[in-house]
């Protein structure tokens, strides 16, 4: 394998913990059609922004946002805030919030995610890793919905 541009900016993110110098990173890959250097710029990028403890729930569910948010901004060209989910995660917990969706009809940021590849940040893939954070019932319907789109 050459140490290329590409397996330097590769090397380089993984290293990288600065959100703003990821952000351009992904920027200048995809400006020069880099695409899986943009990818992993901004799956490290969604990793970092959060402020929670990595390997929590609480984390894995604000790395979700960022990463929606992100598409968002990137699909209408302004900022959008997911207000509605940021409010009921003040008002009842991440927790809470990933059961609720998970159990309601599939969302649009759902399926967002699994448009753009990124089935890991969805709240389904979400509940099925911490799954000793929620009751069967809703482990269940995550399969389910993940199943009906293909993934494991």
């Amino acid at each position: 394998m050459s140490d290329g541009p590409e397996q330097r900016a590769l090397a380089l993110i993984a290293s990288c913990v600065d959100a703003a110098k990821l952000r351009q990173l992904a920027i200048n890959a995809r400006q020069r059609g880099a695409v899986d250097v943009e990818r992993a710029a901004l799956l490290k990028l969604y990793s970092v922004l959060p402020s929670a403890e990595t390997g929590t729930l609480e984390h894995d569910v604000w790395q979700s946002i960022y990463a929606l948010e992100d598409a968002l901004k990137a699909e209408r060209g302004k900022t959008i805030l997911l207000a509605r989910t940021r409010q009921k995660i003040a008002r009842d917990g991440e927790g809470k919030t990933v059961s609720d969706l998970v159990l309601g009809k599939e969302s649009a940021g759902f399926q967002m995610l699994i448009d753009r590849d990124m089935p890991e940040l969805t709240f389904e893939a979400l509940a099925l890793r911490h799954a000793d954070r929620f009751e069967v019932h809703v482990l269940d319907a995550a399969r389910k919905r993940l199943r009906s789109f293909g993934q494991p």
